[in-house]
């Protein structure tokens, strides 16, 4: 279906109507006007506005082929605010609707839309009218629908949700917004110039160019011949302990999904490591599988061809002879890794391929390049629609876009205070007894600790989705919890949204209605023990998100559980499925058909928890941490995490843009597994060589690095262990410096926990793009490397084994601070910085104001303790401390305070203001205040020493510099 309708979009082949009337016509409605154009492809567009200038266009498409009602209701957008004051002119054809920020231009033609500031600048701009091709799923009909905008641009683009491909700007690039166990889809952009588009879509959608990826050689290679040795497709060479034993011509080079593992030859099996933990039947080693494929491809279009590299295990992909990938992957979670290559119409390009399969996948794909115009612009494109759907949002920043898609799509509710501290978590915890004894290593250590994790599978095997613990391993899980509490720690636990039919839960849940169906009848085993049925409920059917909290809080919420893991939540049921088997698995749902509504499971999944924590516990903070998210999740009080990553070097780099564009998505609570989830046999060897062991120490503590400098701080991921005490020897400077950066996080606890108080009370984001505070500077706008942590800090992660030193980009025109060392470098260059083993590059602008704490082992363990306000002259500053009680609910009612402080850069002076806000439940009236004025050569690195103080006793008061 997907290929055929998008076929359909490109060649024209699309919705078209009768010829109209030269000169179409409009009518009010309620918030704006309706179009009816003279020609186009759409019958009626509707446009409304929104709050002061938040748009809102829907468009029907002509022919009869779905049904005339409107678009289902958005899940995205539940209750958009009212219009404010607007105007409706009529003009030359045109009909414009004008609010406070923003006007919306439709030409009555052909109903095209653009869109402009106060100031008239165009903004955003279709590019010609919306491509509308009819398809049916489940027997009903509906739309592919694609619409361009701005087309040739050269603004910066970012959002999208989660992708793992090392791009931060999206101009110019291919996104599938498909949710998968390490991408998020969300699709909302926000750019440069200072606006947002959400395509209110629920459906797979791509952004860029429409047409998707095809296998290279596909369909007798009309976009691009492939030939090896005179003949048509790829040569295959299968090795078995680097003996040739089949070669072969192959049309394509497709192992993508389980059904396709068939194609393999039978003289090229072998018992595989994957396939039996190392050792074959007869207890002899298993032997070495290596697959090479060469072949000339031949394009018919000159220019930047894309490639999709779908793959698990060890490969490498040569392009005359140029290496161009050398990745791994875990063989249960294959991805996809993108490389370009220039090509001319007509002439050849040798292709080297080389696998070491081990039960893997892979799967070699090509797109033809677009003009460049239509590379460089707004496109979005979604399988299954019954309307063309999207919110124009007005911003003037790109921070201020997010604020306006959080008008839409919901405040971002604020995480309980001790979520901003170390998390430490293991796949995984097999007993009780572990559980506590991290938590009592960590105290007996002094190392700064918040929060515990029990991952998966602390039920018996067969009883997966009753929540019930293995009585063997954990005999008192309310004990566990409690000892828990009672070192000061808090206690997060995973539950999947997955049930085996024998259990109870599953039977309450399948009387009601609310389970799917489609994997227990496509005969799908999971991965334990002998392998079991099983299957997902359905988050869309309201009796079913109330059944599956019910059982949560009866069996997990009442032992005092804190925080909750909703794992596997894209859906994931069975890996390795294709993208028409994986819809299959999601049916019925309660509300449409599974392809309609694709992307938007963790958001109706997230709301379960929210909805019945809520209740449960109607005035604390709710926390949850999900593997997937979607437009409009920060409203039900959850983070996401990046999923099960490799432990690799290219994958600790690829989770900075990772995370600052969910951040730019509007998600700002992000984590990620620091070190990476799932680890080569080298790394994961009880034995491991000096040097594997060298860089998997090296590369955790580089993750861990950026881990501190990244929204939620949470170590995770399989053996080896990954707390601090287990992975870094005692003693040695890795443990110095794991230690020092945990310290750090807490000392930086006044600025983080404001910074996640800002979430909320001002719409903010925790980890920004460079491109955020410097729209202008291009050169800062696709560092894919670099990023800032709130206002003040720059940083810089080391992604490279034994690097001690790295090229940084400083924007702006500001002094910017090395924290550690002092120096200063000039805004606008870039400067060669040093990167020992134990710190990371980190930088602090001219003008911020810092304000830390002491080291504390968990948050709030003394509210009273000195605050140090750190100040950089250069510049003038401003910051606006938030505390609150961390845990209730009372902030929404005003139980919370702000103090203004201002630093005067030609005085040197500091003014903490009068504080704000209602008081709170453990608000100390007194307290000491020290500010700290850093220069270069004066780092302000271990200890909190101060150049001068005063007792704030909540009035307004001035220190001057000494």
């Amino acid at each position: 279906m997907r290929k055929a309708v998008v076929a359909a979009l490109l060649t024209g082949s699309v919705i078209a109507g009768p010829a109209w009337a030269q000169t179409g016509r409009y009518e009010r409605i309620e918030g704006g006007v309706a179009v009816t154009p003279a020609g186009g492809t759409a019958s009626r567009v509707a446009v409304t506005v929104h709050g002061d200038g938040i748009v809102h266009v829907v468009a029907t498409p002509r022919a009869g082929s779905i049904a005339a009602s409107p678009p289902a209701a958005s899940l995205m957008v539940p209750a958009a605010p009212a219009a404010g004051p607007y105007t409706v002119t009529e003009r030359a054809g045109h009909v414009l609707i004008a609010a406070t920020r923003s006007t919306a231009d439709i030409d009555l033609a052909d109903g095209r839309v653009r869109f402009l500031d106060a100031a008239g600048q165009v903004l955003l701009d279709e590019a010609g009218a919306p491509a509308f091709a009819p398809t049916r799923v489940d027997g009903k009909a509906f739309v592919t629908v694609s619409q361009q905008f701005n087309r040739g641009t050269d603004e910066g683009l970012y959002g999208l949700g989660q992708h793992q491909n090392a791009q931060m700007d999206y101009n110019g690039e291919d996104v599938e917004l498909a949710q998968h166990n390490m991408d998020i889809a969300v699709p909302f952009v926000v750019s440069t110039r200072g606006y947002g588009l959400l395509w209110d879509n629920e459906s797979i959608s791509r952004f860029g160019n429409p047409r998707p990826y095809a296998l290279v050689g596909e369909g007798g290679g009309k976009g691009m011949k492939v030939t090896s040795g005179g003949k048509p497709g790829f040569t295959a060479h299968y090795y078995l302990d680097g003996k040739e034993v089949v070669t072969r011509q192959e049309p394509t080079i497709d192992y993508q999904y389980i059904n396709d593992q068939t194609k393999w030859p039978d003289a090229a099996k072998a018992k595989t490591v994957a396939a039996t933990g190392g050792q074959n039947t007869a207890g002899n080693a298993v032997q070495k599988q290596t697959v090479v494929w060469t072949g000339d491809v031949t394009p018919t279009v000159t220019g930047n061809h894309k490639f999709q590299l779908y793959g698990s295990s060890y490969y490498k992909v040569f392009v005359d002879g140029r290496e161009v990938l050398n990745r791994w992957r875990q063989n249960w979670n294959p991805w996809y890794a993108n490389f370009d290559v220039a090509l001319t119409a007509g002439r050849t390009a040798a292709i080297r391929i080389e696998w070491e399969p081990n039960a893997g996948y892979i799967a070699l794909l090509h797109n033809d390049p677009l003009p460049e115009p239509d590379r460089h612009s707004l496109w979005f494109t979604s399988e299954v629609a019954q309307a063309k759907n999207y919110w124009f949002v007005p911003g003037g920043s790109i921070d201020g876009a997010i604020a306006g898609y959080r008008q839409l799509t919901g405040k971002s509710e604020m995480m309980p205070k001790w979520a901003y501290g170390f998390w430490q978590s293991r796949q995984r915890y097999d007993t009780a007894a572990e559980v506590t004894g991290v938590v009592d290593k960590y105290r007996s250590l002094n190392i700064p600790l918040d929060n515990i994790v029990l991952d998966w599978r602390y039920w018996r095997d067969p009883e997966w989705g009753s929540h019930r613990f293995d009585p063997a391993r954990f005999a008192d899980p309310k004990a566990m919890v409690d000892q828990v509490h009672a070192k000061d720690a808090h206690f997060m636990i995973s539950v999947w949204p997955k049930f085996y039919p024998t259990t109870d839960n599953y039977k309450e849940l399948a009387a009601a209605g609310a389970v799917y169906q489609g994997n227990l009848k496509q005969g799908n085993k999971d991965w334990v023990g002998p392998g079991y049925a099983s299957t997902f409920y359905d988050p869309y059917n309201p009796a079913g998100r109330r059944i599956f909290w019910r059982q949560v809080e009866d069996r997990l919420a009442t032992l005092g559980t804190d925080a909750w893991w909703a794992d596997a939540s894209e859906p994931d049921m069975h890996s390795n499925l294709s993208i028409p088997e994986r819809i299959d698995t999601m049916k019925p749902t309660a509300i449409g058909p599974a392809a309609q509504y694709f992307n938007s499971f963790p958001l109706m999944n997230a709301r379960a928890f929210y909805d019945g924590w809520t209740a449960f516990k109607p005035d604390v903070r709710p926390f949850l941490l999900t593997r997937s998210g979607f437009g409009g999740l920060q409203r039900y009080g959850a983070a996401v995490w990046s999923g099960d990553v490799a432990s690799r070097w290219y994958d600790l780099r690829a989770q900075i843009s990772a995370g600052v564009n969910a951040s730019m998505s509007g998600l700002p609570n992000w984590t990620h597994d620091i070190g990476g989830f799932a680890l080569e046999d080298r790394f994961a060897s009880k034995t491991p060589t000096a040097a594997d062991l060298d860089e998997w120490r090296e590369l955790n503590l580089r993750w861990f690095q950026f881990g501190a400098f990244s929204p939620l701080f949470r170590s995770h991921g399989e053996y080896p262990y990954r707390e601090i005490y287990e992975i870094s020897p005692a003693g040695s400077p890795m443990r110095a410096s794991m230690v020092w950066y945990d310290e750090l996080r807490y000392r930086l606890m006044p600025y983080i926990y404001t910074l996640g108080a800002d979430t909320y009370g001002r719409d903010g984001s925790i980890i920004r793009p460079l491109a955020a505070d410097f729209p202008q500077d291009r050169a800062a706008r696709g560092l894919a490397d670099e990023y800032l942590f709130g206002d003040a800090f720059l940083v810089a992660p080391v992604t490279e084994y034994r690097a001690r030193e790295r090229e940084v980009y400083f924007p702006g025109t500001r002094d910017w601070y090395d924290f550690t060392t002092g120096q200063a470098y000039r805004g606008g260059g870039r400067a060669t910085v040093k990167a020992p083993f134990e710190r990371m590059p980190l930088f602090v602008r001219a003008g911020a104001i810092v304000p830390m704490g002491p080291v504390m082992q968990h948050v709030d363990a003394d509210r009273a303790a000195p605050l140090t306000i750190v100040v950089y002259p250069g510049a003038d500053g401003r910051f606006s401390l938030y505390e609150d009680d961390g845990t209730s609910l009372g902030y929404k009612r005003g139980a919370y305070s702000r103090i203004a402080i201002a630093y005067d850069d030609r005085t040197g002076t500091v003014t903490l203001g009068a504080r704000e806000g209602q008081a709170w439940s453990g608000m100390p009236a007194r307290r000491t205040i020290r500010v700290k004025w850093a220069a270069a050569g004066k780092p302000v690195t271990d200890g909190n020493g101060y150049d001068a103080q005063t007792v704030y006793d909540g009035r307004a008061t001035t220190i001057r510099r000494p």
